[in-house]
């Protein structure tokens, strides 16, 4: 599905549902990223595409992890590029080991290390009833959400030195639940408790582990989930669904040395919902 921004001087925010806006015209990059090098995982859409190319805005080079959109993918390469940064395309699907692997012996190849990783990988099957819930949709949204986000993390580690940062992304429905979003909302509890755990086990290391919980995000996924989107993100205190341009600098915030402070945290960017952690 391809992406546009569609950013103008009269709105802040561009017209609900038509195109997720990946970066606003008016962002300014401050080299806060200069030299870096980042991984990103479910990198080539939505929220990852638009930490893509906020990162690349602001000087890092950048490696996209993608499954299966080679038109979303391309049009992330060519947004980084545009911003005068190196892309790496890396295709396939981050729960299966071989590629796991594969994806380390490439980025070996050309960066030999580097110094943000951002879990961002995500699926979710919206089912109104627990009894819809397939086994097979439990294993595979684990599998993809967290069992494969712990286990590329830790071997991403080889390749990460004092001062990395790694950066997860978790959701508010971590945080209030969600009743047709059971799988996956379990998924997100879990990965708040990762980024807390591994925050302490590696701090002496010198590398940062911290998180994003989004609320409601115009994305692709969102669009592909779901069937009714006439109230989507109306519940929060702003009345709104947010944009991926909205979300990504909290991104840029805790991959740069603004964040040099902060570790095993979260940041919540949900329109307004009051949450606990």
């Amino acid at each position: 599905m391809k992406t546009k921004n569609t950013s103008n001087s009269k709105s802040k925010v561009p017209q609900e549902g038509l195109f997720p806006e990946i970066i606003r015209e008016n962002y300014k990059g401050s080299s806060k990223l200069q030299f870096k090098k980042a991984v990103i995982t479910g990198g080539d859409s939505g929220i990852g595409q638009a930490v893509a190319v906020h990162f690349a805005r602001e000087g890092a080079d950048v490696a996209v992890i993608y499954k299966e959109s080679d038109d979303d993918a391309a049009e992330t390469k060519k947004l980084i590029e545009k911003e005068g940064r190196s892309c790496i395309l890396l295709k396939g699907d981050i729960s299966k080991k071989d590629f796991q692997a594969e994806c380390l012996d490439i980025l070996k190849k050309y960066w030999n290390s580097f110094h943000i990783l951002v879990n961002n990988a995500g699926i979710q099957f919206p089912k109104n009833e627990i009894s819809s819930i397939s086994d097979e949709q439990i294993k595979e949204t684990f599998e993809v959400n967290i069992i494969s986000m712990i286990s590329f993390t830790r071997d991403c580690l080889e390749f990460m030195n004092k001062g990395s940062k790694i950066i997860c992304t978790t959701s508010v429905t971590a945080y209030r639940g969600s009743d047709h979003l059971i799988d996956y909302s379990a998924t997100k509890g879990a990965i708040a408790t990762f980024i807390r755990s591994l925050a302490v086990n590696i701090a002496e290391k010198g590398i940062q582990v911290n998180g994003v919980a989004p609320g409601p995000v115009w994305t692709p996924l969102v669009k592909e989930t779901f069937d009714d989107l006439s109230t989507f993100g109306k519940d929060n205190p702003m009345k709104r669904a947010g944009q991926p341009s909205e979300v990504a600098p909290a991104y840029v915030f805790l991959a740069s040395e603004d964040s040099s402070f902060i570790t095993g945290e979260i940041i919540h960017v949900n329109g307004g919902d009051f949450v606990g952690g």
